[in-house]
């Protein structure tokens, strides 16, 4: 699947996009990028959008929702601003 970082998440990880296999569900992969790169799961703790497809998770199944290989995952950290 491909997954795609965006702001902070790229100074952090220093990708913009990644290939990864294996992950069924988002919180697998979630734990995978942790696992990729330590504290990955921390920068998210202020909140995140991360999109399955174009679709936020919010309106699936949350972390439980189902990826499959061809899937194209965005991961955004909170917006600041006003």
């Amino acid at each position: 699947m491909l997954v795609k970082l965006f702001a902070t998440l790229i100074e952090f990880t220093g990708k913009r996009k990644l290939e990864i296999s294996g992950p069924k569900t988002v919180g697998e992969l979630l734990d995978e990028l942790d696992r990729m790169f330590p504290g990955f799961k921390k920068e998210l703790e202020q909140g995140h959008i991360i999109l399955v497809n174009g679709k936020n998770i919010e309106h699936l199944q949350g972390l439980d929702t189902p990826l499959r290989e061809d899937d194209t995952i965005s991961i955004f950290p909170p917006a600041g601003g006003g």
